[in-house]
């Protein structure tokens, strides 16, 4: 082999559950890194062959043994080139977390997993066992380290890899997207880096897996903490990295850097791959949603848009005897600028129908949230039915301010299969739509500028109910994503009644936000399997001491 050692960072979309189909993907990955890019090192994400995370999978006896067989399947059939992959090993009883290095139909070693990820999405302590053995293996006269994830946030294992004569650090990842993920990377290779001053391979999986969604961007870093290669976010591909021999050093070489988008832009795109992954994965032939003339259905609408194409996209307007001409017209207006199918469907019959029938049980009650429910609800209705007959899976629409305040209708714009706004505040909202309009309007202008109103009475505004927006969202996401206390957030200037009113909604809320449909995590604390509170309890930050 030649002073020079060309590695393939495999950033690659692995299907949870899908072993069988995970393996051919490795073997024709390996073959076409070695055949086509003349690779002799191709590299695969954390857990190549089960997806990631497989969750209570990992408890089926059958489950792991398919995966024997998928490693044994991979071992034989790839020749002429190393491979390193991920995947659940078994051992004694306990199972791991682990890397594997083949080559050549052996096994030169396998590597279980040091730091288990126990916060946030991830639930590694449930599973596995964690490691404390080094891994360093020989392609040529170059030694690699390996290590996973998790092992990279800190000390010790990249230092431990190089004590054995590690050369270069290959760390395979399951590294979900949040906003500001990519420089929280970076700051983390830097401190390993200075810890043990060498190159370090991140090869990171690409795709949406139900709430989260894993952007890529595999980067090599030299031994100072420069990019030296970067693959482009939320793609799929097979992506060279050079490194060379230099005085008993092993240097990357300046490659192909994919410029990282701004981070609005990043978050948009990880709405459109998660979107797209759920519907496609679940074998869904398209998506029907609400357009209500809003700015969470129209963004919501450009979404799935932008995922699935326009002809896989179809929207119902279901106005009311509260629906304004404005909001027709958006809506309309809207469905032609993105080239969706739409048709107008009114419920006021329906609901002139159910109010005559609930007369005697609401005798002597004046109008309230019911009446404004009912509508909400009898929307939701007729979205289940056109779903269910024409085998679309509905979208939700709403966004993470109104989930965290209760501000939506359980079995009404709440139902649905798959909420593509789920965790984003109603002002990044705005900022996505801009975005979006910007590369081609399919957002009314005046969508964007109106008063948003969920018009379930008349001349109804948000405002009449919640602090603006801009207050709101500061509040919930000093409260929901930093945990900081009512007092803290009361410090920094917000009002005191209004904190206590917003974070005493957010916690009676707990109930309908359980009950949600799923959606793209991109903020650091989703509501869902990263956030959990219990919906029956006594604590109540909110309420006023003594």
């Amino acid at each position: 082999m030649s002073e020079r050692l060309r590695l393939v960072m495999a950033q690659l979309d692995m299907r949870v559950g899908d072993v069988a189909a995970n393996a051919r993907q490795v073997i024709e990955a390996a073959g076409r890194a070695r055949d086509e890019l003349g690779a002799h090192v191709v590299v695969f994400p954390e857990l190549t062959l089960t997806g990631y995370p497989p969750e209570d999978l990992l408890h089926r006896g059958d489950f792991i043994r398919s995966v024997g067989s998928a490693l044994a399947e991979v071992r034989d059939s790839v020749r002429g080139i190393t491979v390193v992959l991920g995947f659940p090993h078994q051992e004694q009883g306990r199972l791991y977390n682990s890397a594997t290095v083949l080559q050549d139909g052996a096994v030169l070693g396998i590597y279980h997993k040091h730091h288990l990820a126990n916060v946030s999405v991830f639930d590694d302590k449930r599973y596995f066992e964690s490691g404390n053995h080094p891994l360093v293996f020989q392609v040529g006269e170059h030694r690699l380290g390996v290590s996973i994830c998790e092992d990279i946030w800190h000390p010790g294992p990249v230092r431990w890899a190089a004590d054995e004569g590690a050369q270069a650090i290959i760390n395979i990842n399951a590294s979900p997207f949040h906003q500001g993920k990519p420089a929280e990377r970076a700051a983390v290779v830097k401190a390993r880096q200075e810890e043990a001053a060498l190159p370090v391979v991140y090869v990171n999986l690409v795709g949406g897996q139900d709430e989260v969604v894993y952007d890529g961007v595999s980067t090599a870093y030299a031994a100072d903490g420069t990019v030296a290669a970067r693959a482009p976010a939320f793609e799929e591909g097979l992506f060279p990295v050079e490194l060379e021999q230099a005085g008993g050093e092993l240097r990357p070489v300046a490659g192909q850097i994919a410029p990282l988008p701004a981070d609005d832009e990043l978050v948009y795109q990880a709405l459109v791959r998660g979107t797209r992954d759920y519907v496609n994965k679940n074998g869904f032939p398209g998506v029907v949603l609400g357009l209500s003339g809003g700015l969470d259905s129209a963004l919501a609408a450009a979404v799935a848009v932008d995922a699935l194409g326009p002809e896989r996209v179809r929207a119902v307007m279901m106005p009311s005897r509260y629906t304004s001409q404005e909001s027709l017209e958006d809506a309309e207006g809207c469905a032609r600028l993105l080239g969706i199918d739409y048709s107008s469907r009114s419920i006021e019959s329906a609901f002139a129908a159910l109010l005559d029938e609930l007369a005697e049980a609401f005798a002597g009650k004046a109008m309230d949230t019911t009446e404004e429910n009912m509508q909400s609800r009898l929307r939701g209705l007729m979205l289940m039915a056109l779903s269910n007959k024409h085998g679309d899976m509905v979208l939700t629409t709403g966004n993470k301010s109104e989930y965290a305040v209760g501000y939506a209708t359980l079995y009404g714009d709440m139902c649905g299969g798959f909420a593509p706004i789920k965790d984003v505040y109603k002002t990044v909202a705005y900022r996505l739509a801009a975005l979006r309009n910007r590369r081609g309007r399919v957002i009314p202008e005046r969508i964007l500028t109106k008063a948003p109103t969920a018009e379930l009475r008349p001349d109804q505004k948000d405002e009449d109910s919640l602090p603006p927006y801009p207050v709101l969202d500061d509040i919930l996401e000093q409260y929901v994503d930093l945990d900081r206390s009512v007092e803290e957030i009361v410090a920094v200037g917000h009002d005191d009644a209004v904190v206590r009113q917003v974070v005493g909604l957010l916690h009676r809320n707990e109930y309908k936000r359980r009950q949600a449909a799923p959606g793209v995590k991109i903020t650091h604390k989703a509501f869902g399997r990263e956030r959990r509170y219990p919906i029956t309890s006594g604590y109540r930050p909110w309420a006023r001491k003594g």
